[in-house]
């Protein structure tokens, strides 16, 4: 199955389209911030209808700013759903109240239900598992419930860089779906190699765990930003792939294109239509306009904006 139409030491060209990826890139999410999502003056310009929009909860941001945001965003079209990090959840009476206002406020009915990058837990949780287990969404209806997922591993989780809790948590995560009414899927931690995601993904099925996936991609970014972030974010031995390109002095001022492993991945899904990677879901470290001008330059329809739609 043909690659986009691009030569690997020259790096991603942008606009270059092929059937692989425009279909690979249909039904895209994205994950915003609250003070991110205010420099977007309206994402119907550059988000295609019905995107479904991740709002990540970062420690110290006032669940006023959640909402809102979460407001906004339906008030513009878009399916929104916004993080419950356990770890920053104080109690039960908390975790109702978010979801609550979210409903109320917001008409939210899906939730990404993770740890928390967060050491110390705030109060009662420390899991997602322990907020799944709550019955709290079920009890309010909510529709998805996506969970974590990580490639390359978590250090935070298996501090010996191997993957046995991890992948012990998804097991157990597969069977919480098969016991309630709620549609669940993996969201994962970006990384920057194709081969490795499918290892990963392959394994996954063959331990049992039918999950979809919705793969974590990078957006576009300079490449300096990109390496803080994966270095941040615990990116495991993919993260080679920017070390290689920092080598080359005549790409450091460019920035880094997801191109390469989107392609890869795309003609892998292509070739094996029962891949258990079913969409991308894109983490906007350069910006969620840069970001969304590089799905609809690469993505055909599968990114045209609402507005244009």
């Amino acid at each position: 199955m043909a690659l986009l139409n691009f030569k690997r030491d020259d790096g991603p060209v942008a606009g270059t389209l092929s059937p692989e990826v425009e279909a690979f890139l249909q039904g895209y999410s994205i994950e915003v911030m609250p003070r991110t999502s205010q420099k977007v003056d309206d994402f119907r310009a550059i988000l295609p209808a019905g995107t479904r929009v991740y709002i990540a909860h970062i420690e110290g941001t006032p669940i006023e700013d959640m909402v809102a945001t979460a407001k906004r965003l339906n008030a513009e079209g878009f399916p929104v759903m916004p993080h419950f990090p356990a770890r920053i959840i104080k109690d039960e009476a908390t975790l109702k109240d978010w979801i609550a206002r979210y409903q109320g406020e917001a008409n939210v009915d899906q939730a990404l239900l993770l740890a928390g990058g967060v050491d110390k837990p705030h109060g009662d949780y420390h899991s997602s598992m322990q907020l799944m287990e709550s019955g709290a969404f079920d009890a309010a209806g909510f529709k998805n419930l996506h969970v974590a997922g990580h490639p390359e591993g978590n250090r935070d989780i298996d501090p010996d860089g191997g993957m046995k809790v991890v992948d012990e948590a998804l097991v157990w995560k597969q069977k919480f779906s098969e016991r309630t009414d709620a549609r669940m899927a993996i969201a994962t931690q970006f990384a920057f190699e194709a081969g490795p995601i499918i290892t990963w993904a392959d394994n996954l099925t063959a331990a049992g765990v039918d999950l979809p996936i919705h793969i974590g991609i990078a957006g576009p970014a300079k490449l300096q930003t990109m390496i803080k972030f994966a270095i941040a974010c615990g990116v495991g031995p993919s993260l080679r792939v920017l070390q290689r390109r920092a080598k080359d002095v005549t790409k450091l001022l460019l920035p880094f294109e997801p191109t390469e492993v989107v392609s890869e991945l795309a003609a892998h899904k292509a070739a094996n239509p029962d891949f258990n990677v079913t969409h991308v879901h894109f983490f906007p470290l350069g910006g969620i306009k840069t970001n969304a001008n590089w799905a609809i330059e690469n993505g055909g329809a599968s990114a045209v904006p609402a507005a244009l739609g």
